[in-house]
């Protein structure tokens, strides 16, 4: 139904354009120029009729206030007598939409109501994806330059113009559910829902109503009917986190609502088309899970047409920074504090770190650090105890003496010298080369420059 305001002080028009419209349209009289733009700002009417009568005592100040209307919202349609036509074409430049003689034609009115009211809604619509698009840039996540993080930005904008099925590996904390959201929000039905579903939380009893949904009586317990996450999704997304925690029987369902691009709800026979788009997570090895029979080989090659891995936040230290000052700009302005940056030492230590629990550690450190601290920046001091501890360097590991475990340490920082200089001082690359952690590779040669006894060929190296 298209709402129409209808500016008028003449009472006697509402009805006579009600009835010409018919119910296809529902029109409302007011004759105040401030209810109007009230209405106007809420979003009350899809369009506005300004009645304008040469023979009313007051037209230069109707004639006026139309203009301020018009220029506030281009979705009117001006009604005048011969005597205010010049006005009426005045007021179509101005922003109106259309310009009807008084008294209008059926036909004419209905056709030009119904132009007006697409071209509303065509604005709407363009302001939607702009706003969409605006909403997608701002809450984008996705942190780093690293270049396997670029490979996953190519995959994602690769894959989310296709309703193909996604499968997105990494270790807990990596982001798996920003990769899922990058990829709904990139792709054709961004406005649609993103709804997520972590399996491993769900108990295993309760799973199958809550992907599928369940008629009235369906089973005990249930009051009435209810729409499942695959029926709640409609032309979205659906993200199935932790995937490899579903039992096999619902893993066996899940495989034929693939297959079949259909489904029905508990204790109902009626089929449900499968619109939404599917993406699947897990931080478990899922081809083992099959040589362990603990996953369907048939199933997993359904999901697995386009595999994303989130790399771990040890494999991409050099993005540390970028992503720690991202939570701290986020959390200051949360808990309302004045922190501005790290000290050097402490971003030190967090690049040393080994993050086993990547990401979503590193947010939980940085908050706990603004919370912590007393100055404008955040020192080693704030960061917790175990990150401290495993980049200070034990003296009892490094006795200078020449004892067998002496020659072997001098042996490692000599390869980690190597490896930092063939890698032309890319210390990550340099670990990974050496299968060693990044905190390890800095122990071995943050101990070479505090060892006189070293050449200086070593201190040199360490320093790159």
């Amino acid at each position: 139904m298209v709402r129409i305001g209808l500016y008028s002080e003449d009472r006697k028009l509402l009805p006579i354009l009600s009835s010409a419209l018919g119910h296809e349209f529902q029109v409302q009289l007011e004759p105040s120029e401030d209810e109007i733009t009230k209405k106007l700002s809420r979003g009350e009417w899809d369009v506005v009729v300004l009645d304008l009568d040469s023979n009313h005592p007051l037209v230069k100040e109707r004639t006026a206030a139309c203009k301020r209307i018009v220029g506030s919202q281009g979705s009117c349609v001006v009604m005048a007598d011969d005597g205010l036509r010049g006005t009426a074409e005045e007021l179509v430049r101005l922003g109106a939409y259309s310009y009807l003689r008084k008294p209008p034609s059926v036909r004419e009115l209905r056709a030009i109501m119904r132009r007006v009211h697409e071209r509303c809604l065509l604005r709407q619509d363009h302001d939607d994806v702009r706003n969409a698009a605006e909403e997608i840039n701002s809450c984008d996540q996705m942190i780093g330059s690293n270049p396997q993080m670029l490979q996953v930005y190519d995959l994602v904008r690769r894959v989310a113009s296709l309703n193909a099925s996604v499968l997105v590996a990494g270790e807990s904390g990596t982001g798996k559910e920003l990769i899922a959201r990058a990829i709904h929000n990139l792709g054709a039905h961004s406005l649609r829902p993103f709804v997520a579903v972590c399996c491993g939380a769900i108990p295993e009893t309760l799973i199958e109503a809550e992907l599928f949904g369940h008629e009235k009586g369906a089973f005990t317990g249930t009051v009435g009917a209810r729409e499942g996450h695959l029926e709640q999704a409609g032309e979205g997304t659906l993200f199935l986190d932790e995937i490899g925690e579903l039992s096999p029987a619902t893993q066996v369902k899940l495989l034929r609502v693939l297959q079949q691009r259909e489904f029905s709800r508990l204790g109902s026979n009626k089929l449900i088309p499968l619109r939404a788009r599917l993406i699947f997570a897990t931080h478990a090895d899922l081809s083992e899970l099959v040589a362990q029979g603990k996953f369907r080989l048939d199933l997993y090659y359904r999901i697995n047409v386009m595999k994303i891995t989130a790399p771990p936040l040890r494999e991409r230290v050099e993005d540390i920074p970028q992503i720690a000052m991202h939570f701290l700009r986020h959390y200051t302005q949360i808990y309302q504090k004045r922190v501005d940056d790290f000290e050097p030492g402490a971003m030190a230590l967090l690049q040393a770190y080994s993050w086993p629990g990547n990401v979503r550690e590193l947010e939980n450190v940085i908050q706990r650090a603004i919370i912590v601290t007393s100055g404008k920046t955040i020192s080693e001091e704030d960061l917790p105890g175990n990150i401290q501890d495993e980049t200070l360097v034990s003296i009892a590991d490094f006795q200078p003496s020449n004892s067998f475990e002496s020659r072997l340490r001098d042996y490692k920082v000599k390869l980690a010298e190597a490896a930092v200089r063939e890698h032309n001082g890319n210390k990550t690359l340099a670990a990974r080369s050496l299968n060693i952690s990044r905190a390890y590779l800095h122990r071995l040669i943050r101990q070479a420059d505090e060892d006189p006894t070293m050449p200086q060929e070593s201190m040199d190296a360490g320093t790159a």
